[in-house]
């Protein structure tokens, strides 16, 4: 492949990955203002346009109205206030469709002009059937707010965002992949390797607790830091019969486990900071660890404060944004450490 075709499907990479992170934080505005279950159909090519009359304006209001959040949560919204919830969550939808056009289009049309190095042909192939997947499984988060709960599923919640990571990981791995090589990597301990990869791994997991607590609205629950009532371990942390359901239904349980992750990860990704620091370390993985680490605090920092004001619109999305930052920052690091 010529270096003008790598550079080219790189581009594209990089354009996915940006959608990726507008659509996450898109989405979490609509969470955090509630607005997700404004429409209630899924219509994925006429629902495209939002309701263009006054009656279509009614039929949609009169359509929420009978789903339980509006009995619940929303009781007593008007039309006009309808109306602001339903824009957010218009805006997210058609932002997913857009996505998943940057994701599938660019994709079949590299291959056919032989752009794809054969070796991320099936990896990349991924990516539209990814966005394809993610469409499907939001309605399905949506549709568990329709009928009995006031609110969608934490699970199918986690499960949207974990395939957003999904095909952002791949996003960013391939266009790393398409990159100029970075010498002396090969002289990398296996200590700092094998730590990068858990990195990697934790940081994933710490996104995914993130989901449930967004699911669950457990960051409005224990806004104080470094104790949570009072207690390092918060008062109600185990549901009496939850059993493992506790770890995932049970908000002050979410919000400490997530809190200990994240803690965990930002420890974890400073040693392996300091441990990038020897002599011996090539440059470019030094400075890659370095660039975790700085990032890493920061997110804590960002989510400490959020905690503290009672998870603010503006703060909220952008803990979710620098999340991926995180992620971004640790992928590279990894990258750097086994690139030849």
């Amino acid at each position: 492949m010529s270096a003008m075709s790598d550079l080219r499907v790189r581009r594209w990479l990089v354009v996915s990955a940006a959608a990726v992170v507008l659509a996450v934080a898109i989405g979490g505005i609509t969470r955090l203002t509630e607005s997700g279950l404004s429409i209630t159909e899924w219509r994925p090519v006429s629902g495209i346009l939002p309701p263009l009359s006054s009656a279509e304006w009614d039929t949609a209001y009169q359509r929420y109205l009978a789903i339980p959040e509006a009995q619940t949560v929303h009781r007593g919204i008007t039309r006009d206030q309808f109306q602001a919830l339903f824009w957010w969550e218009w805006v997210h939808r058609l932002l997913a469709r857009l996505v998943g056009l940057i994701l599938a289009a660019p994709y079949f049309v590299l291959l056919a002009r032989g752009h794809l190095r054969p070796a991320h042909r099936s990896r990349l192939l991924s990516l539209p059937v990814l966005a394809a997947a993610q469409g499907a499984l939001g309605w399905y988060m949506v549709k568990s707010g329709l009928e009995i709960r006031p609110d969608v599923s934490p699970y199918r919640l986690t499960a949207h965002l974990g395939m957003a990571l999904a095909i952002y990981v791949v996003c960013v791995w391939t266009a790393l992949d398409l990159g100029p090589p970075r010498a002396g990597a090969a002289r990398t301990s296996r200590f700092l390797r094998g730590g990068l990869i858990a990195a990697v791994c934790l940081t994933i997991i710490t996104l995914l607790s993130g989901g449930f607590v967004a699911g669950l609205d457990a960051g409005r629950v224990y806004n104080t830091f470094p104790l949570m009532g009072g207690h390092l371990v918060p008062p109600g942390y185990l549901l009496p019969g939850a059993g493992w359901r506790n770890a995932f239904e049970n908000p002050a349980a979410a919000q400490f486990h997530h809190r200990v992750l994240a803690l965990g990860t930002t420890t974890l990704l400073l040693a392996l900071a300091a441990a990038g620091r020897r002599p011996r370390v090539p440059a470019p993985l030094r400075r890659a660890c370095e660039a975790a680490g700085l990032v890493a605090l920061l997110q804590i920092g960002l989510g400490i404060t959020t905690l503290l004001l009672r998870v603010p619109i503006v703060l909220g999305v952008l803990h979710q944004v620098t999340g991926l930052a995180v992620l971004a920052a640790v992928l590279v690091a990894a990258h750097t450490s086994r690139h030849p």
